[in-house]
């Protein structure tokens, strides 16, 4: 690196919460504008180190590994902070001699107020919109009314801050602050969307990895059958779609998703693509080309199981003209044209495959993975009925 001897040590970063976490239960963090982190699996490691070639255009680009360390202040506040080895992608959000930000901080806390949130938003994303109201946190469900009803609420998703409360929690009664954890490095995927709207979907009929418990099989079972796991194959584990009437975010989560009935279901991937005005009509042909092509690939992936994982469809929520669009920064999908769209599979901790380095005897599975080709196809027949006017 210029201006940097081989012996000098990399500056610390200081790790916060992605704001845009919308599923899942590992605590997702930022490490830099592109660059996000999560904690390491071997099995996930093994995945990404031996990526198919055609896969890589439909999964987070794979950016190494980080040590990550927990730091306590004087005021108890917990922090994340990871020590960069050299080699590893460039920082930034170092902490300068005092601590680091006091605002950013205040993200991993063990309780917030409202306006402490509030506050860390605004300052840990300059630049982008950062609207909210009704910003809670419930056991249960982040999105729930007091009538267990799930409410719209016009805030950033909290699901990531729940999901990050609960990581330190864990770590901190687990470890002392002096244990190095080993983190995955993975492209941030949506760092290039103004407004992302973002749909977490929960792939195959099958959740449950080779090596779950008999308990934990049986617990995922049955989500799966009273689920629409089981009758189409995908299910939704959290969402956010910004709403242009209000100027902000209609957010719903996992325990929203696994309500839905099939019909449900077909409603909120409409409502994913209302955007309070109108449907994105222009959003649903190139979502199904995408997901086509994916499907494709799929098919082709002998032996591997990608249970657990979710598959996340994105678009800016921010509309533009078709006679802008030459000039607007709308991100890539690793192809040749720019795209609004873009489709990826994210969380392999439980995907298997013949070869896998972590797992050198996995349980052996001839060709494709059914349940996630089933739920491709159920996916691809509803969106083709939104966009027939069905």
């Amino acid at each position: 690196m210029v201006g940097q001897s081989p012996a000098e040590p990399r500056a610390a970063v200081l790790l916060q919460p992605f704001v845009h976490q919308v599923g899942g239960h590992t605590s997702m963090l930022t490490y830099d504008e592109h660059t996000i982190c999560k904690p390491l699996v071997s099995q996930e490691l093994s995945f990404y180190e031996s990526l198919p070639l055609a896969m890589r255009q439909f999964t987070p680009q794979y950016k190494g590994i980080v040590s990550v360390h927990l730091k306590k202040d004087s005021l108890g506040n917990l922090t994340l902070i990871a020590s960069p080895g050299l080699g590893q992608p460039d920082t930034c959000g170092r902490l300068d001699s005092a601590g680091g930000d006091p605002a950013v901080t205040l993200w991993h806390k063990c309780k917030w107020s409202h306006t402490q949130v509030t506050k860390t938003f605004k300052d840990s994303c300059p630049g982008k919109m950062l609207l909210r109201t009704d910003l809670q946190y419930h056991t249960d469900s982040l999105l729930e009314d007091a009538n267990g009803k799930q409410a719209e609420r016009k805030s950033y998703n909290p699901w990531g801050l729940h999901c990050h409360r609960q990581h330190l929690n864990r770590m901190s009664s687990k470890h002392n602050e002096n244990k190095l954890h080993q983190f995955l490095l993975l492209e941030n995927v949506v760092s290039k969307y103004s407004y992302p709207c973002i749909l977490d979907l929960k792939m195959g009929t099958r959740q449950h990895g080779d090596d779950a418990s008999e308990e934990k099989k049986a617990r995922h079972i049955k989500k799966c059958e009273q689920s629409t796991s089981a009758s189409l194959g995908v299910r939704i584990c959290g969402m956010q779609v910004y709403q242009a009437d209000t100027g902000h975010f209609l957010c719903k989560d996992k325990y929203y998703g696994r309500k839905l009935s099939p019909e449900g279901f077909r409603q909120t991937l409409r409502q994913f693509l209302c955007n309070g005005n109108q449907l994105r009509t222009d959003l649903l042909e190139p979502i199904i080309l995408r997901l086509k092509a994916l499907l494709a690939v799929i098919r082709k992936q002998s032996s591997y199981r990608f249970y657990s994982s979710s598959l996340l469809i994105i678009y800016d929520g921010q509309e533009h003209k078709e006679s802008a669009d030459q000039h607007l920064p709308f991100p890539k999908t690793h192809g040749t044209n720019p795209s609004r769209v873009d489709v990826r599979m994210i969380d392999f901790a439980h995907t298997t495959f013949k070869g896998s380095k972590s797992n050198p005897n996995p349980t052996p599975y001839d060709g494709p993975d059914h349940g996630y080709i089933f739920g491709l196809e159920n996916l691809i027949k509803i969106l083709q009925s939104l966009l027939e006017g069905k």
